[in-house]
């Protein structure tokens, strides 16, 4: 069944089934765990609910519900080796896919995929409700405005997670892409995503794993500059695409086999970058809501 699913959605064109809960939920925990004191209580003893909802976006994936499932289809990955020149650097997503438009890609949203910019929209809805929790006088509606928040964090980390692994930054994603070159020798296999980030993590990767390879020092901050810091993110996972398929290729990445030590090693430093990252956009966005923000838009 897991098979079909994977064929079903290269088929369609859409992103294959990303870390597996598992994977998710590890990150999430492990990223709640860094969280400084200074954090608002209710943030921090939202911990479990933080790691139930960080494969929540995987839950919506229901071919059956095409208008909800093509919605988000294309915010698990992007694909970095079609975008232009200063793609990344478009001030919004609609910008964005003007710009891949005009770079003549087939079909933008599919052959470029929106990831960056849904972490960056997220993180700044994030950064938004911690503005109104600080100002909100009333109890009832700060109650309200705190479950907004953790909602919004945990879907968040879904897409912070997503993108720690390197298949959701290539057009390799499942399998080296057929169509380049490939001197190498990398696996053509269409059941190697699932099967490194899935099978093989629920197989072989344990959460005392991700933590040895997790920052244990406090969360860094990147308030003011946390773009910088998820394309730097994204890149940083990128840089590790051949290291993944050399690894399948040398070492093998099968759930039903003793593992190598270098691959658990590097799946579980990649589910640890992603808890990093996503430790350090919850620790950003509540510094960065003590600044005060003018606000902008129109009005329709």
């Amino acid at each position: 069944m897991v098979v079909a699913c994977v064929v079903l959605a290269c088929a369609l064109g859409v992103a294959s089934p990303p870390w597996g809960f598992v994977g998710h939920e590890m990150a999430a925990r492990v990223a709640a765990a860094a969280l400084p004191d200074a954090m608002p209580a209710f943030f921090r003893d939202a911990g479990p609910q933080l790691v139930h909802l960080n494969p929540e976006p995987d839950r919506w994936r229901v071919w059956e519900q095409r208008e909800m499932d093509q919605a988000f289809a294309y915010d698990h990955y992007v694909d970095l080796e079609n975008l232009p020149d200063g793609a990344l650097a478009a001030p919004d997503r609609y910008v964005y896919l003007a710009m891949l438009y005009e770079a003549g890609l087939e079909k933008p949203e599919r052959d470029a995929g929106f990831l960056p910019f849904r972490i960056v929209e997220l993180y700044q809805r994030l950064v938004s409700g911690w503005r109104r929790w600080r100002a909100e006088e009333d109890s009832d509606r700060r109650e309200w405005i705190e479950e907004r928040i953790v909602n919004d964090a945990g879907i968040l980390g879904h897409y912070v997670t997503d993108a720690s692994q390197p298949h959701h930054t290539t057009i390799h994603f499942n399998g080296w892409d057929a169509e380049t070159p490939n001197p190498e020798g990398y696996t053509l296999d269409r059941e190697f995503h699932a099967r490194f980030e899935r099978f093989f993590v629920e197989a072989h990767v344990a959460r005392d794993d991700v933590v040895a390879h997790a920052n244990a020092e406090r969360p860094r901050s990147v308030a003011g500059s946390a773009r910088d810091a998820v394309v730097a993110h994204i890149r940083e996972a990128h840089a590790e695409v051949e290291t993944l398929y050399r690894l399948d290729r040398d070492v093998g990445f099968d759930p039903e086999q003793p593992a190598h030590p270098a691959a658990t090693n590097f799946a579980a430093a990649r589910i640890a970058a992603g808890a990093d990252m996503l430790a350090s956009l919850w620790w950003s966005a509540w510094l960065e809501s003590a600044s005060p923000v003018e606000r902008g838009g129109e009005d329709r």
